[in-house]
């Protein structure tokens, strides 16, 4: 009979421990936490410190009866759930449990399951940390406390089913805030002047304008460049200066959580959420043919660049040998985390470089290919010595003005050898050097053409899942484990949408954001948050008392809390007056979703439907849609009316309740005449049974035409076909095509 059971978090653990530990173990899998609050009602003392009310999770009573069983039949229990702070909490609630059977409890922590960190954590076994599971503690009840008193005050004051957050709730405001810097953001015109050159030898290259009369000079106008190309495009380019110089590109350091899941979005398209499944699969480890299951990677969950010596002499001895002595530092690349990192925890990296991504290709899935290729190779990237460039800049005289070269050449790959990194910022494109010919001071350069072009000045962009990882662990919201969840979170709400695979609040995520701003300054401002997660992790290092920091936040949160219970409104008011009595309007929400409402109810109970333009402003629709005719029923030949739903107008049959034919969507119209002959109808834009949008009559099913490309009303010049079609090209931008097969007609889109 096994002397000692060791409890885990997974049961697809269980087979890569099995082997390592033998008959003397039992192992078991809690399946994740099994105590919690409940699910009911606050569960939290107040009166008494905060005291929680742990309950068993619904589902897991048979999973901890086990546990118990089967902790009074051992000499010793070892708990060995995450190592981290849920992790802890874990271990502490099944202690709690298995003390009646007074069995000696462990608490054991792997970094990575291999057989020599799970042999070694066995044999020097740890006490329980106190002061981890407190943090842990502390943040569950700040959430619930947040959660389940800040919720139901939105569902008095807006609608039922709303929800708030400690951290969510400041997710949606950074999104609504980025939002609004786009909608104010003014669009400034600049010019640019290239001049297209060439030497003696090839190869032929660019040069930008950058100074006139020695002084830096910005184009901002056509004029204001055609003048420059004018004086200048017949005199003598000619090098004026050539500076030369090599630089170091250092590698990056090895992956933390963030820097994972940012990477993973850049490279593989793979949410935050995605990252950590598949992570969590190479960390619990894959059935390698005849070595068994293996754990590929270490935990995923950390904060820190720290790399263990044992993994680092790995990596040394794989690059000697697969790289040469050229690409192998003289001691260690070294890399300092972020202040306030977990430093227990070693960064994320490959268990063993030996099994290298092509060893061990065969027996992961497409996802866990990719994901571990890429933490293989930045981990042993990070331990190569830097790639050295060749940097040449040239500047360049044409009577006044000065244009100036820049290229570069590889000498030493270094790092890049194996990892080439990628940037994803708006400059990427316009930073790139070309190559240049060999160039020196007073040589008469031959001009091929100058190339003014017009730019426009551009708003920032708005999140994606990197960036707002990237913008949460910056301004310290969360923590490595929490990143994947608040994305989840805030994506299945009503307050935030994706457009082009980017967040973007929604009217309701607006109204929401500010009216909790205004009623929760503190729980809602970014530096309030970051402060909380600081001093959850002076908790966990034993600084602070974590009722202490109970009592504090409750002070405060409290009498905002019933201080909005009197004065929130559950409405924002605008900068548009009521036409019936010239108090100001605001948005509401009711059950068709938002509209604007007169202050003044009930004396005035005007309201109105609205929408908002491209700089945020609201443009209040006319109340006259209400009931238009558009188009014809294609089940009964009734006239389809506008009507007002939940989420804005639709098209609804006439002949309701009998005829019940509706179309999501009210079609949006473009103005572009159907082309079908004797037809009186025009084209509008339509979404398809599989959400694929196209374009149709709104005459159907009188007029059955329909196309899929964006309808442009001009004719071809070719074949005389009505109505020409928009493609968009990522290369070229938009084009008008011909519809008519066979013809190859196409064009540059008109600009505006």
């Amino acid at each position: 009979m096994p002397k000692n059971l060791l409890i885990i978090e997974s049961p697809a653990k269980a087979r890569t421990i099995k082997k390592y530990l033998g008959p003397d173990f039992v192992i078991m899998a809690s399946v994740g936490h099994v105590k919690d609050l409940p699910v009911s009602k606050l569960g939290v003392d107040i009166e008494h410190d905060f005291r929680p009310e742990y309950v068993t999770i619904k589902g897991k009573g048979k999973i901890l009866k086990a546990l118990k069983d089967a902790g009074k039949k051992v000499d010793a229990v070892y708990l060995a759930p995450d190592p981290d702070r849920e992790g802890e909490a874990i271990a502490w609630h099944i202690a709690r449990e298995l003390k009646s059977g007074e069995p000696r409890i462990y608490r054991v922590l792997f970094n990575e399951l291999t057989a020599k960190a799970i042999r070694e954590a066995v044999a020097s076994p740890q006490t329980l940390d106190r002061d981890k599971f407190e943090s842990q503690q502390a943040r569950r009840i700040l959430d619930r406390l947040v959660g389940y008193q800040m919720s139901p005050l939105l569902w008095t004051k807006v609608k039922r089913g709303l929800s708030a957050g400690r951290v969510q709730s400041v997710a949606v405001k950074m999104i609504c805030d980025r939002e609004r810097e786009i909608q104010a953001f003014e669009s400034q015109e600049y010019w640019s002047l290239t001049a297209h050159l060439e030497s003696d030898e090839p190869p032929p290259f660019k040069a930008r304008f950058l100074k006139y009369k020695d002084k830096k000079y910005d184009l901002k106008n056509e004029d204001q460049t055609l003048k420059i190309v004018s004086e200048i495009k017949n005199e003598v380019f000619r090098v004026s200066k050539v500076t030369r110089k090599k630089k170091k590109k250092n590698p990056p350091p090895p992956f933390t959580t963030s820097l994972l899941q940012q990477e993973a979005y850049r490279r593989l398209g793979f949410s935050a959420k995605k990252t950590m499944s598949v992570a969590q699969n190479l960390y619990e480890g894959v059935a390698l043919g005849d070595r068994g299951q293996i754990g590929l990677i270490t935990y995923m969950r950390t904060d820190s660049f720290r790399l263990s010596n044992d993994a680092i002499s790995q990596a040394r001895d794989f690059i000697r040998e697969a790289f040469g002595k050229d690409y192998l530092p003289g001691k260690p690349n070294r890399f300092r985390s972020r202040k306030g990192a977990q430093e227990a925890h070693e960064a994320i990296r490959p268990t063993s470089t030996e099994l290298d991504p092509k060893t061990v290709s065969s027996f992961l899935t497409k996802d866990q290919r990719s994901l571990y290729s890429l933490i293989w190779k930045r981990f042993v990237a990070c331990q190569m010595n830097p790639a050295i460039l060749d940097q040449t800049q040239a500047d360049i005289m044409a009577g006044n003005a000065t244009f100036r070269a820049s290229g570069s050449v590889v000498v030493f790959k270094g790092f890049t050898v194996l990892y080439e990194e990628i940037s994803n910022g708006p400059e990427s494109e316009n930073s790139k050097d070309g190559q240049l010919p060999r160039l020196n001071n007073n040589q008469v350069l031959t001009l091929i053409k100058l190339e003014p072009a017009q730019h426009f000045t551009q708003p920032p962009p708005r999140f994606t899942d990197a960036t707002l990882i990237k913008a949460l662990e910056e301004n310290g919201i969360g923590r490595p484990s929490t990143y994947a969840a608040i994305l989840a979170n805030i994506s299945g709400r009503e307050y935030v949408i994706r457009e082009k695979k980017r967040f973007k609040p929604t009217e309701l995520g607006f109204l929401v954001t500010d009216l909790l701003v205004k009623s929760f300054p503190d729980i809602l401002n970014t530096a309030f948050t970051a402060r909380m997660e600081s001093n959850l992790d002076k908790i966990e290092r034993g600084e602070v008392k974590w009722t202490r920091l109970m009592r504090d936040f409750y002070e405060s949160f409290s009498k905002d809390l019933e201080k909005a219970k009197q004065e929130m409104k559950g409405e924002v008011l605008t900068d548009i007056d009521c036409p019936k009595c010239n108090r100001p309007m605001a948005i509401k929400s009711g059950k068709n979703g938002l509209f604007l409402a007169c202050t003044g109810y009930p004396e005035c109970r005007n309201t109105t439907n609205f929408s908002r333009d491209e700089k945020g402003k609201i443009v209040v629709e006319e109340t006259s849609r209400q009931g238009k005719e558009e188009g014809t029923c294609e089940k009964c030949g009734r006239p389809m009316v506008v009507k007002n739903g939940k989420f804005g107008p639709f098209i609804a049959c006439s002949g309701y309740p009998e005829c019940k034919n509706i179309w999501p969507k009210e079609p949006v119209t473009t103005n572009v005449p159907c082309p079908e002959k004797g037809c009186r109808g025009m084209l509008v834009q339509r979404t398809s049974k599989k959400g694929r949008k196209f374009y149709g009559c709104s005459q159907y099913p009188k007029c059955s035409f329909a196309m899929w490309d964006e309808p442009f009303d001009d004719a071809c010049p070719e074949c005389g076909t009505k109505v020409l079609g928009v493609k968009q090209r990522k290369a070229s931008g938009p084009v008008l095509v011909c519809r008519k097969k066979g013809c190859g007609f196409k064009k540059p889109l008109p600009s505006a």
